[in-house]
Order: structure tokens, then C-alpha cells, then sequence
């Protein structure tokens, strides 16, 4: 998480610019919450302004009581009674939006729990669950959940171990949300916020309303942080339509060279209301500088008219380059401290929209295929070639190819084979020495949510890697990309036969930090017999299984806490391909020649004809 300090110089400056307004609270309480600093840990000011405002289910004893979480020693901790639905709450005296919430969990920590929020004491909204905790410090953000209240509480479902629940710290961070403003205010101050793709949970759009800088305007703390594409944007929601006069960006140093300020009456259409002149893009672009070296800026906007609307954004349009080294120059993301809009107008009752849930209902098969026809049904299925749908990646040896020697059905099912002649494939990427098969259902059959299931039998030997998974329909946006497009790895195996392993991709979760589990088959299973591997995917989360087993749980809510943007709310299209070496497998075995995870022995088993990966069907499952 972001370092959560900061000067007392730039507090006293938020303050005296911002003065946010503390929602009445429905039992009057010490005032500990009022006009806090933006990295002001709110359950601590609480406790320091009354010992009571934090209560729990139980204790151990009297030396580990609940005000422990709270009370800035980091080596004191709350011990719960030794149940599994104990619980802790903190009273924070007024509501505020909260930001984030961090458990410094000691040795006896919660294996399945919830966070919840809460504005009477009584009626609670869960805003994290977990469901398979490992302890340490974990840290929850809230972007993109509506979570403002008084009350604060960790409710335990499972402990790890015999003992109680033990806690050093329960840290609540937040805000109290800008009001309406007849007189000129900062009106965006603690209010929702908006972006397309940021870099991870830590960098969301949440932090450019949090009323946190650094001073020096290069510290990595409280910021939102794009990922690297030129055409990104960062937006507030005022609650009310506003007559907005100026406003003023505080940029880390990969700032925008050039962009748009834009207002909405709706968060979907946009009218431009300030752009820079020439000389000053000019300007900015001629700033280049090391990584090292480069600083932020403070843009003060002021508008040539006063405009209205009720959302304001950030449009980027060219960003900064860096030297990397010199003379060689490289441009990242966009990287914004605060984002605050001036003028009148305003509602504290802004909220971030509920997340979608699962409508509920029975299921249908919408696509199905056992691969008993002739040949590959190619209304179902296209058929991927290396150079032409998809250029090489990953580091893997073969090309795709369309062919029957590499794709084609077989007994009633679809083989996948795997080719060796060495220089003999000439493809528009190159030449190889291996060919293989790969089939999607792009542009064929593209779906939103779904069970999607196979029943696959698999190769087993070092580096052979076939996969079973889906990747979002924009993959091939440039303004998307991957993994912007999100990516399920419901199957993917490494040539090891006795696990498999399930994976999401997306930004702030990819490649080796993708968000995955391994599972080993049951009762002495193997890879290469008989399997069926599948997914659930629904508005709320992921869950995968192997022969009905669930071997991974990936719910949307602690994805986007604790990793970054949810991005399996649109189309995706299933694949099935059977790839060599390359990264995943190189990972494990080692293998850097003949080829990067590729042994010998597995190179000779491909030219003797042996290695396919088989398919006895495909099927979706949707409810409508």
C-alpha cells in the first residue's frame, strides 16, 4: 500500500483549502474525527478521543482487550474469545466514506472473515470477504463499493487455528465526503471516483479525491496511476450539477503533456472545457528527464468560463516521456495526487453504484460441441494461425498452423497434435521447427458470464503446455490490449501429470502475479486420463473446478481490494491450444536448450508423433 506519510505542511494546507464538514453522528461523540488529515488513521483518533469506541464479542483476558487494535503500539493486540464468529467493531464517531481498511493480523489470524460498514450500529453491508486468509497484513481498499458509515467491524467465519481471533491493529481510512456549497469550495473532496484501467488496488481512482499529496510531489504515496496507454482518464462525481471556476491537478512525475478537462450531466457524455495552448504542451514535452530526476507538477486550471455539470474528468491525451536511459527516451502511465474542482454546488450524497450480483435462474446450454462431425465445425470454431490471428508470444517454440495433421476430429473427439520438422514451417512471423493446434470461438461465439466446462485427457512430459481458457473479446483494442482484456485460464498444465492449475489475468494481476491456484487430482488422478475442467463465472466472482471439485474461489469483491480493476464484466471467447516450452513451463523445469522449457526428451517424443492433447467436449451454460 502507499506510504501513508506526509508533511504537516501539506496537512495544514489541505485543511485550510479543503475543510471538509464531519457528517452529524447519531450519539454525539468527542470531536477526534473532525477535519482529519487524509492518512489520519480514523479508528485510532477514535480511540484516542474515547477508549470505548472499540468493543468486541470478547477477549482472552483483560491484558488483551479490543482498544489494543487501536491504540498506536504496534507490539499490544486484541485476543478474542476463542469462537469462530467472534467479532471487533470501532465506533468512529461521525460517517465517512471509508477508503481502505488494514488488519495486522498476529500468529491466531482469521482463515474466513468479513469486513463490514455500518451507519447505526445495527443494519451492516459486507464490503470484503475472506475466504482463505493466510494471516500478515492485509490491507482492503473499497474502489469501486458505495462503503461510508460510522461503524467498522471485522466479523469472524473461520479461525486458523484453536485460539481466538488476534489482532495488533484495525486501521480505518477515509473521509468525510465535501458537501454542498453555496460559497467557492473544493467540491470534489472525498467523493467517488472514476477511471478506465489503473495499474493495481493500491493505485485506483479513489486516491485522487483523498485529499493526500507529498510536498515534494515524487513520493509513491496516494496517487492513481494509469496503466501505460496514452488514452486514459480520471473523474470525480461532484453529486449535484456545480458551476465549476478552476481546477487543480497535482501530478507525480509522469504527468499528462497534454490533455482534456471535461464535464458531464451523465458520466457518459462529455464537453471540453479547457485544454492547454500549444507552447505549453510544447513545454511539457520538452521536459524530459530521468526516472530518477523527474518531479511532479501543480496545475491550477482556471476556466475561461465557468462551466456546469456534475462529473469532471481528466482526459489524457500525450504523456510525459523519460529518459531510459538516455538518449533513449520511454513513456509510462499517467500518475495523478489529487484531482480537486473549485466552485459552487455539490451534494455529500454522491455514491458509487452497486456492484452488479448474479440475477439468479437456472442454466442453458448456449453452445455446445462433442466433435462427432467430419471435421471441425468451423461456424463454431476459427482456426488460429502463428503470423496471421496472433503473433508469437510467451517465448514458445511452435506455430500454430491449420491443418488437419495438427487440428482435426478423430473417434468423436478434437486432437490437438504437436509437429517437429526442424526450419520446415515458414510463417509471416518467422520460421519454426514445430507446429501445433489452436481454435477459438472469436467473433463465433462470445459470451458475458456462463459455466464453461471441457472434458480433456492431456500429454504429459516436460514443457508440453496445453490450456483450456478464454480471453476478453477487445484483446485486440489497442486502447485495451492485454491484460486490460482480462484473461481465464480455466486449465492450463505443464507437462506435469499429476497437477493442473487455474489463473485470472488482468491489471495489477498478470503473468507470474496473476491471481491462481494448483490442484493436485484426487484419489491418485492423473493428467492424461479422463478430466473435466470447468468454470463458473458470474457478475460476483469466478469459481473453478476439476471433476466437480472446486479448487479456486475468486470473488470480485477481493480481487478489486486487494489487486486491481475487475475486468470480466464483457464478452471473452474459449480457446483450446496445446503450446511448447516457452515461460510458464521454463518457470518450472528450467529448461533453457534445446529450447526455453523444452527438454530433449520431450523434443524427440513430438518427432516421433506422440504428443496430443484430446477433446471430448466443449460446453457453455448461461443463464437467460
Amino acid at each position: 500500500m502507499p506510504s501513508r506519510t506526509t508533511l504537516a505542511a501539506t496537512t495544514a494546507a489541505l485543511i485550510a483549502l479543503a475543510a471538509p464538514m464531519a457528517f452529524a453522528a447519531p450519539v454525539p461523540k468527542p470531536a477526534a474525527a473532525q477535519a482529519a488529515a487524509w492518512d489520519t488513521d480514523r479508528a485510532a483518533a477514535a480511540h484516542a478521543a474515547d477508549p470505548g469506541s472499540v468493543t468486541a464479542s470478547g477477549s482472552e483476558n483483560d491484558a488483551s482487550g479490543p482498544g489494543a487494535v487501536a491504540d498506536g503500539d504496534g507490539t499490544t493486540r486484541w485476543s478474542s474469545n476463542f469462537a469462530d464468529d467472534a467479532w471487533i467493531r470501532v465506533d468512529l464517531g461521525s460517517v465517512i466514506r471509508v477508503s481502505s481498511v488494514t488488519l495486522d493480523w498476529e500468529a491466531a489470524y482469521g482463515k474466513k472473515y468479513v469486513l463490514e460498514v455500518s451507519k447505526n450500529g445495527t443494519d451492516w453491508t459486507t464490503f470484503y470477504t475472506e475466504d482463505d486468509g493466510t494471516g500478515g497484513s492485509v490491507t482492503a481498499h473499497t474502489y469501486p463499493q458505495e462503503v461510508t458509515g460510522r461503524y467498522v467491524r471485522m466479523r469472524g467465519i473461520q479461525r486458523a487455528t484453536s485460539w481466538g481471533y488476534s489482532l495488533y491493529s484495525f486501521k480505518v481510512y477515509g473521509g468525510e465526503p465535501a458537501p454542498a456549497s453555496t460559497t467557492r469550495s473544493n467540491l470534489a473532496l472525498n467523493h467517488p471516483a472514476y477511471g478506465d484501467f489503473y495499474q493495481h488496488a493500491g493505485n485506483s481512482p479513489a486516491f485522487v479525491t483523498d485529499g493526500g499529496w507529498p510536498a515534494d510531489l515524487k513520493a509513491d504515496q496516494s496517487r492513481w496511476s494509469s496503466d501505460w496507454n496514452a488514452n486514459r482518464w480520471v473523474g470525480v462525481d461532484l453529486g449535484a450539477t456545480s458551476t465549476i471556476d478552476s481546477v487543480d491537478l497535482y501530478w507525480e512525475a509522469a504527468y499528462a503533456v497534454d490533455y482534456r478537462i471535461q464535464v458531464s450531466d451523465d458520466n457518459r457524455t462529455w464537453r471540453t472545457v479547457y485544454q492547454p495552448s500549444a507552447s505549453e504542451v510544447a513545454a511539457r514535452r520538452a521536459d524530459v528527464k530521468s526516472p530518477g530526476d523527474a518531479v511532479g507538477r501543480h496545475d491550477t486550471v482556471r476556466l475561461p468560463t465557468p462551466a456546469t455539470g456534475r462529473y469532471v474528468r481528466m482526459l489524457g491525451v500525450e504523456r510525459r516521456s523519460f529518459y531510459n536511459p538516455a538518449p533513449a527516451t520511454a513513456q509510462f502511465g499517467y500518475s495523478l495526487y489529487e484531482f480537486q474542482v473549485w466552485g459552487t454546488g455539490g451534494s455529500a450524497n454522491a455514491a458509487y453504484p452497486a456492484l452488479p450480483k448474479d440475477p439468479g435462474g437456472a442454466y442453458t446450454t448456449t453452445f455446445f460441441d462433442d466433435f462427432t462431425g467430419s471435421g471441425l465445425d468451423r461456424d463454431k470454431w476459427r482456426v488460429v494461425r502463428t503470423g496471421t490471428e496472433m503473433n508469437p508470444v510467451n517465448g514458445e517454440s511452435q506455430a500454430y498452423v491449420d491443418s488437419a495433421d495438427n487440428t482435426r476430429t478423430e473417434n468423436g473427439a478434437l486432437v490437438l497434435q504437436s509437429k517437429y520438422c526442424k526450419g520446415c514451417t515458414q510463417t509471416p512471423a518467422g520460421t519454426f521447427d514445430f507446429t501445433s493446434g489452436r481454435i477459438d470461438t472469436n467473433t463465433k461465439f462470445d459470451f458475458t458470464y456462463g459455466k464453461v466446462s471441457a472434458r480433456m485427457k492431456l500429454p504429459v512430459g516436460d514443457g508440453f503446455w496445453p490450456a483450456f481458457w478464454m480471453l476478453g473479446s477487445d484483446v485486440d483494442n489497442p486502447d485495451v490490449s492485454w491484460p486490460g482484456s482480462g484473461e481465464t485460464d480455466i486449465m492450463e498444465n505443464i507437462g506435469y501429470g499429476d497437477w493442473t492449475s487455474s489463473a485470472l489475468h488482468g491489471p495489477g494481476y498478470s503473468a507470474d502475479g496473476n491471481i491462481g491456484k494448483q490442484q493436485t487430482y484426487a484419489n491418485g488422478g492423473r493428467a492424461d486420463q479422463w478430466h473435466t475442467y470447468g468454470v463458473e463465472w458470474t457478475p460476483e466472482g469466478m469459481t473453478f473446478t476439476v471433476d466437480d471439485r472446486v479448487v479456486q474461489t475468486t470473488s470480485r469483491s477481493k480481487l478489486e481490494s486487494t489487486r486491481g480493476k475487475w475486468v470480466f464484466d464483457h464478452n471473452q471467447y474459449v480457446i483450446l491450444n496445446l503450446a511448447l516450452g516457452g515461460a510458464y513451463p521454463a518457470g518450472w523445469n528450467k529448461v533453457t536448450s534445446p529450447y526455453w522449457g523444452l527438454p530433449q526428451s520431450s523434443v524427440d517424443r513430438v518427432a516421433q508423433g506422440g504428443v496430443k492433447a484430446v477433446i471430448d467436449w466443449v460446453r457453455v451454460e448461461q443463464k437467460k
